[in-house]
């Protein structure tokens, strides 16, 4: 079961990347591994995140950052830009609960819906968000900032044609 979502701590960041490196790796055989390995967040891009307001982690019981998600805008959406639990905490809810947190404050800033690109072929990446109301997005229907980024993706070596963009329509029904 997961503990509590809550803002990242500035002496936090320097634990993040170590959550993502152990997140990908469980990417390990898969075509997309080298490329998530090669091209991690850097700490700007977190710093920027913490200035924003828009990077959460997710605090286990024991009180173990767990895991984060950074978030950004993106066209007219909300950007779920990272989002990544550390194996050592997986299957607990932390990754659902960081996305519905992001979701609640998506949706408290007016943001009409929110946007990311994934893997469709790994069970906790494009099922997983299906699962909390994406869609999948045609390129055609995507928005220039979020279609610069698929490029920018295909650019860095991702299997594009594993790669997804998706979203999800918010509203305070």
């Amino acid at each position: 079961m997961a503990g509590c979502i809550r803002a990242a701590r500035a002496q936090e960041l320097a634990l993040l990347p170590g959550i993502e490196r152990r997140a990908g790796a469980l990417l390990e055989g898969h075509v997309a591994q080298a490329a998530f390995a090669a091209h991690a967040l850097d700490q700007d891009a977190l710093r920027d995140g913490l200035a924003r307001g828009q990077l959460w982690v997710a605090q286990d019981e024991d009180g173990a950052c767990a895991g984060y998600l950074l978030g950004g805008q993106l066209d007219d959406g909300f950007h779920v830009q990272q989002m990544d639990v550390d194996p050592r905490y997986a299957r607990r809810g932390h990754g659902r609960a960081l996305l519905r947190h992001a979701r609640a404050a998506a949706l408290a800033a007016d943001f009409p819906c929110m946007l990311l690109t994934t893997l469709r072929d790994v069970p906790w990446n494009a099922p997983f968000y299906a699962s909390e109301g994406f869609v999948e997005l045609p390129l055609a229907q995507c928005g220039p900032q979020l279609r610069a980024t698929l490029q920018q993706e295909a650019a860095l070596g991702f299997p594009m044609q594993l790669r997804v963009a998706m979203r999800c329509a918010l509203s305070a029904d």
